[in-house]
């Protein structure tokens, strides 16, 4: 490489030094050019070398540490065959020991066995024990299904007792109905709500604005009343009198809404009495709640209407019942 570079100047000097023909000087030239172009090859082969140079050396230290690495797990390796060594040792020390173990115990056959016996007695008595107590509890469950089975009896009479007082309560509701039917569309309903009628009269069926005394159509109504009444002579009577909530302005012993509703429950009362003579007073109750129990928001004139009401609540006695639970 050296030789073919000193050439190429010494050719030039020559060239341009010394007369010659110009096919000669194109010769020339043309072999200056292909010198060029091996020395631009040669100059790629040494860089193409320095490359793999380069390459083989990381190759060379990549070879270096992957054997590095294999002398490191040769040495783990080593390791631990040594401690597969030393627990080889310990479990043949173990065995030993558990061997010198199982000879003694052996050699102490006879006390085991009468040990074992013991516990067996032990076991036997304990056997007894639990066969009691399941005895005990087999008993226990029999007096429990008894029990359960009187419980069933009882809630199908309850049940009985409770549909015949549901049927009651129906047939009161359609006998009040039917008595009262031709005052349905002038203020009056009959409902039946948590084992009660409840018969609702509003103030304009029964009094005259701001009184207690009642009305004809009122009288009427009531005097119907009574008869159902004193055909059913198990039920319980509250009566209860409810106005709006519009300020009473009375004079004398009367003075606001309580006093109104009180009066006009206690004048329901004395005409029930009085349709009904054989209606025992002591199944009766009045009370008046004012305005203080409406049945509607007082926002309007018709929620008003509804307000001033008397109500008549019809309870059935429930001692038929009450003896179903007991």
């Amino acid at each position: 490489m050296k030789i073919k570079i000193l050439f190429v100047p010494a050719l030039m000097t020559l060239c341009f030094s010394s007369c010659v023909t110009l096919g000669k000087y194109e010769q020339l030239e043309a072999t200056l050019n292909q010198q060029k172009k091996e020395h631009a090859i040669t100059r790629q082969e040494l860089l193409d070398m320095k490359d793999e140079y380069a390459a083989m050396q990381r190759q060379f230290q990549q070879q270096s540490a992957d054997l590095t690495d294999m002398s490191n797990l040769k040495n783990e390796q080593a390791e631990m065959i040594k401690q597969l060594e030393d627990e080889i040792r310990n479990l043949q020390l173990g065995f030993d020991t558990v061997e010198e173990n199982y000879i003694q115990k052996l050699s102490g056959t006879s006390r085991s066995l009468q040990e074992a016996d013991k516990q067996l007695k032990a076991l036997q008595e304990r056997e007894k024990a639990a066969t009691n107590r399941e005895k005990a509890l087999q008993k226990q469950q029999n007096e429990l299904e008894q029990r359960y089975a009187e419980l069933q009896k009882t809630e199908e009479a309850s049940r009985r007792a409770l549909e015949a007082k549901e049927r009651e309560l129906n047939n009161l509701r359609n006998s009040v109905t039917n008595a009262l039917v031709g005052f349905k569309d002038k203020g009056l309903n009959v409902d039946v709500k948590d084992g009660k009628v409840y018969v609702s009269m509003e103030s304009k069926l029964m009094f005259p604005s701001g009184s207690w005394t009642v009305s004809k159509e009122g009288m009427e109504a009531i005097q119907g009343l009574a008869q159902v009444l004193e055909e059913n002579p198990d039920l319980n009577i509250m009566v209860e009198g409810h106005t709006d909530n519009v300020t009473y302005k009375g004079s004398g012993a009367v003075k606001d809404n309580w006093d109104l509703s009180v009066l006009r429950a206690t004048s329901i009362v004395k005409l029930l009495m009085k349709y009904g003579p054989t209606i025992d007073p002591t199944r009766i109750e009045a009370s008046g709640h004012g305005e203080f129990a409406p049945k509607v928001p007082n926002t309007s004139a018709e929620n008003k209407a509804m307000n001033r009401r008397t109500e008549i609540i019809l309870t059935p006695k429930l001692d038929d019942l009450l003896k179903a639970v007991e």
